[in-house]
């Protein structure tokens, strides 16, 4: 009995993650949708890629990350 509810919680377990999966490719489709629509838009979209990104980060991340590339920048006569 113990080896067929293993088998019955394994192949459970193994299609909730092909379903989540499924979801995520939809997700990422969705996004990318969002991108184009953006584009076709006359918005660019490697800018709200990055503003995307700084927004995911604290201010205090965004600071030292900011003076980081400024000391390069400097470093390198940028």
């Amino acid at each position: 009995m113990t080896y067929e509810i293993a088998q019955d919680r394994l192949r459970l377990l193994i299609e909730r993650i092909e379903n989540l999966n499924e979801d995520k490719k939809n997700i990422s489709d969705d996004i990318k949708d969002v991108f184009l629509e953006a584009k076709a838009g006359g918005f660019d979209v490697k800018a709200m890629r990055e503003i995307i990104k700084l927004r995911k980060k604290n201010k205090d991340e965004r600071d030292a990350e900011e003076a980081m590339v400024d000391l390069y920048k400097e470093a390198l006569g940028l």
